[in-house]
């Protein structure tokens, strides 16, 4: 979900559903902040399926919308598939939903690309004799796939004035074999995708006893952070294991769960961890908190900012501890343009971050996996060809990073990154994830060919 301050995450889950054939249905998105121009909404055509989606466009926004209501619109089977309170539930996700393009129409049958907080998505509305909804599905919109490599770079060059790939095989030594790249070595601001290397940290400290998956963390008020995620609405002084942070952490980007990790595992493990594993950027030191990145960019900025980057290593690590962790959450304000892309971030090149997918993908430790495989940010890889995806991604206004680990069902890993940055012009989100989506998608079926 969007929240209020513009977030690290570039997938965050958001329930979608389908009730065709009686079968419910969670589908995986990926909302980055909301950034996109308006668009004229096009005609909808007075069909069963027209009138019943212009309802819904209409009643999306005003939820929870009342059971009698629904039951006005909805097949009677399909109610019973997804109950009212779970249809309003799901449907919360997408209040604001806009219109922008028809891509077919029938009379019981309307698709469309629709927008709801910045976040493309593929709508099917099905009615049944009667004119009543009896099918709903959204699904992540993906542009069509490239069909060669110089497809691909084109497209790349008009996704962003700055952008990394690769594309690669992940060797059963665990290093990176890269089949096609752009700019591979260049670093770039990661934004959530940093999560990658607190992730590895953690299980390094795990697996050598520090503590367990299972260890109890306890929110507090200096350990809440804003943006994407759950953990910080929870009451002061709850607890959350570790093992649940960690696939809050990854799976919705959950950024008080990034630093409450952070703080257990250690910063300069983590850090240490990074280096290691290939990250070994200067301006990953101090490796930064994202409550540190909100502040830094959003409390009387730029204030905050101009003292940390006048400051040595020694002297920054003091100023955090010192000035920056005694500000309040209530002093942060939102940013929507770029702000200090290549000063306050985390970085890495896109070779690095394959590097990390593949010393991940190396961890005896399968809870690695059970993290990195919850979501796979609307990618929809054929199963059959494809049956493990990880994903990580991460974004500010100007930073759209996409990254993904597939297997093969021969066992074979192949790892695809896409690094976009702009630091003049946020990014139209919705559109520029499903553009790194339909790019990614192409780029496995390229790369497995390879």
């Amino acid at each position: 979900m969007i929240q209020p301050v513009p977030f690290l995450a570039a997938a965050a889950m958001a329930m979608t559903m389908t009730a065709c054939a009686g079968q419910a249905a969670p589908v995986q998105a990926v909302p980055i902040q909301a950034t996109a121009a308006a668009v004229a909404a096009p005609e909808i055509p007075d069909t069963p399926a027209g009138r019943q989606v212009r309802w819904l466009l209409d009643a999306i926004a005003r939820p929870p919308i009342p059971e009698s209501e629904l039951k006005e619109h909805f097949a009677d089977a399909f109610l019973q598939s997804i109950p009212a309170d779970q249809l309003n539930q799901t449907l919360t996700a997408f209040t604001g939903m806009r219109l922008q393009e028809l891509t077919g129409s029938e009379s019981t049958k309307l698709t469309a690309v629709v927008e709801a907080a910045g976040a493309l998505f593929d709508l099917s509305l099905t009615t049944d004799g009667a004119g009543l909804v009896d099918g709903l599905l959204f699904r992540p919109h993906v542009t069509p796939a490239p069909n060669d490599w110089a497809e691909l770079d084109q497209r790349l060059s008009t996704l962003a004035p700055q952008a990394g790939f690769i594309a690669a095989e992940v060797t059963k030594d665990g290093t990176c074999r890269p089949v096609h790249t752009v700019a591979p070595d260049a670093a770039r601001p990661l934004g959530s995708m940093f999560k990658l290397y607190v992730l590895g940290a953690v299980a390094e400290r795990v697996a050598s006893g520090a503590f367990r998956w299972d260890t109890q963390l306890t929110i507090t008020p200096e350990l809440r952070s804003l943006g994407s995620g759950e953990l910080q609405n929870r009451p002061d002084n709850s607890k959350v294991a570790v093992l649940e942070a960690a696939k809050l952490m990854i799976s919705i980007s959950d950024n008080t769960a990034a630093d409450l990790l952070i703080h257990k595992a250690g910063r300069k493990n983590v850090e240490r961890t990074a280096r290691a594993w290939g990250a070994r950027d200067k301006r990953d030191t101090p490796f930064l908190t994202t409550r540190e990145m909100f502040v830094l960019k959003g409390a009387d900025y730029p204030r905050h900012a101009k003292k940390y980057l006048s400051l040595e290593t020694a002297g920054r690590r003091t100023y955090l501890d010192k000035v920056v962790a005694k500000v309040p959450l209530s002093g942060i304000t939102a940013w929507t343009a770029p702000r200090e892309l290549d000063t306050i971030e985390w970085y890495a090149s896109p070779a690095q971050v394959c590097q990390a997918f593949a010393r991940l993908s190396k961890l005896p430790d399968k809870r690695v996996g059970e993290a990195m495989s919850i979501n796979d940010a609307g990618l929809a890889l054929d199963k059959a060809e494809w049956p493990s995806v990880w994903f990580k991604g991460g974004s500010e206004p100007g930073v759209s990073d996409l990254g993904f680990l597939a297997r093969t069902a021969d066992g074979r890993s192949f790892v695809v990154t896409t690094l976009a940055s702009d630091p003049g012009t946020p990014f139209d989100a919705g559109r520029t994830a499903s553009e790194q989506l339909g790019l990614t998608r192409g780029a496995f079926t390229l790369v497995k060919g390879s």
